[in-house]
């Protein structure tokens, strides 16, 4: 088979690595001749044309920034070009395992490797910081041991310079791994050189344990979670417990400095890890001391009274929750099932929709991402959606549909269930027990701390053309007797992205006041 040759000059010789982005070929370039590794841009197929132009010429933005950096922990970035319509960036190759790959074949590593490694990325992003360049993406995939010891961060495909597009993405558009991105980029969508240090923080914390800091079943579950969940406590870490702590502080005043970061890990790789960690930061005009012994250990904390808690509308706290089905319904009598649709607004939107408008943010509120706006539906409720997107009524519920697409959000009011969890186990009973859900599978069934109390149900099935389907379900009790159903629904194939627009739908969504 004939090897196909980028630009007449990387000849593409086999892939090494695949992600939501792109793939990543090793190529031989004919005129230096010598190997090098080649990303093929790959936008989702979801994203309007547009859309797919901002990537291209982001892709171009970041090559550049990238690019700027000459270091020996970071993979450098030699080209970038155009060849068929598509988008490639040439990058150095470095024959290599990914500190991922390590800990799959290896299991968890002993603390002070993992402090060696946590030194060379360090450096590697200080060296972009230094340069204004983040790289918004840090996680055990994208650190490379190379064959001769050497640590290098590759892959800066979602880098972006210090003060210009950081926020751009918003909550809506993390592109990168959710279990290793900082909670305010989860949240806001934005980002700074302490997100980096975050992500840094989970790298190593799954380099030691196994698993990262906040490992869910799904992508759904880790977003929740991430909202106002504390991470898993580490078990392995021993001396690195104080800087993984220190680094995955939720808040980001609260946590360590690079050159902190630096002194703990130092200590840790040589095995000297015994001084004390005293820290002081400033937080509303009070003081937050917090002092920890090198081996995890507390000497003392000291929180000023009366910090300000922080509302996440509706990230919640996911609860798992064990046990089999539940016998019936709660709340409520179950209804006959039509065999067309187990969930409202299957159907195709009715001649009377009408496309969602764009509309202004409210002045106390954030701007959201691209394509989306504040919608505040004639029946009460507020909730970030789409523009453009049509928007019906089927019954009890409020449907936004992609036009010409697949993507489906609903809002539906109902009586309040007295167990939101044992409502779905009951609910997920009698669809599929009717035959409704095709192929169905589970994800989670969970309870999630919100208003008055919730539940999420993350299922996937296939649909009438044996496409496979994926969706959430969000119910929530925001009045006594009185509950809201968010849905949220993609093709399986595109669930990974869009799982965080709907967390950004959840934070948007507030309800309309009790009648």
């Amino acid at each position: 088979m004939q090897q196909a040759l980028i630009a007449g000059r990387y000849r593409l010789l086999n892939l090494v690595g695949t992600g939501g982005m792109g793939r990543v070929w090793r190529a031989r370039d004919e005129m230096l001749h010598r190997d090098v590794a080649v990303k093929e841009i790959v936008p989702p197929a979801w994203l309007g044309e547009s859309e797919r132009d901002e990537i291209r010429h982001r892709t171009l933005r970041e090559a550049r920034t990238a690019a700027r950096l000459d270091h020996p922990n970071v993979v450098r970035v030699y080209d970038v070009l155009t060849h068929r319509g598509g988008q490639w960036l040439v990058m150095e190759y470095v024959p290599s395992r990914s500190v991922q790959q390590i800990v799959t074949a290896e299991g968890p590593l002993p603390p002070r490797r993992v402090a060696r490694i946590g030194l060379a990325v360090l450096a590697a992003l200080r060296a972009a910081h230094a340069a204004g360049v983040l790289h918004r993406d840090v996680k055990p995939h994208n650190v490379l041991v190379a064959e001769d010891g050497r640590v290098v961060l590759t892959d800066f495909g979602l880098a972006t310079f210090v003060g210009g597009d950081a926020a751009m993405t918003g909550p809506g558009m993390v592109l990168g791994s959710p279990q290793f991105v900082a909670p305010e980029r989860a949240r806001e969508g934005i980002a700074d050189a302490r997100t980096d240090l975050w992500s840094l923080g989970a790298t190593l914390f799954a380099a030691v344990e196994g698993v990262s800091p906040y490992a869910r079943g799904s992508a759904m579950a880790t977003l929740s979670a991430l909202a106002t969940e504390p991470p898993a406590p580490a078990r392995r870490a021993g001396p690195l417990r104080p800087v993984l702590t220190g680094l995955l502080q939720r808040d980001p005043a609260r946590r360590l400095d690079p050159d902190e970061v630096e002194r703990l890990l130092r200590q840790v790789a040589s095995g000297v890890a015994d001084a004390p960690v005293h820290r002081t930061v400033t937080t509303g005009g009070r003081p937050w001391v917090r002092a920890t012994s090198a081996r995890g250990r507390p000497v003392g904390v000291l929180v000023a009274a009366g910090a300000a808690v922080v509302l996440v509308a509706v990230a919640g706290v996911l609860v798992s929750t064990g046990g089999g089905d539940d016998p019936g319904p709660v709340g409520g009598t179950a209804t006959p099932v039509d065999r067309r649709a187990a969930f409202a607004c299957a159907g195709s939107p009715p001649v009377a929709a009408r496309p969602v408008p764009s509309v202004p943010p409210p002045q106390e509120e954030p701007g959201l991402v691209p394509g989306w706006t504040w919608h505040l539906d004639p029946s009460g409720f507020r909730i970030a959606a789409p523009v453009g997107w049509q928007r019906w009524t089927d019954a009890a519920a409020v449907c936004f549909r992609e036009p010409n697409g697949s993507r489906l959000l609903s809002v539906a009011a109902g009586a309040a269930p007295t167990d939101p969890v044992r409502h779905w186990r009951a609910e997920e009973k009698r669809i599929t027990g009717a035959g409704s859900l095709p192929g169905y599978e589970r994800v989670d069934i969970s309870a999630i701390d919100l208003y008055q109390g919730g539940a999420v149900w993350e299922c996937r099935w296939r649909d009438g053309a044996g496409d496979p389907v994926h969706a959430a379900r969000l119910l929530v009790r925001t009045s006594p007797g009185r509950a809201y159903t968010l849905t949220w629904q993609t093709g399986e194939f595109d669930w990974q992205v869009n799982a965080t627009y709907f967390l950004m739908v959840r934070q948007s969504f507030r309800p309309a006041p009790p009648v």
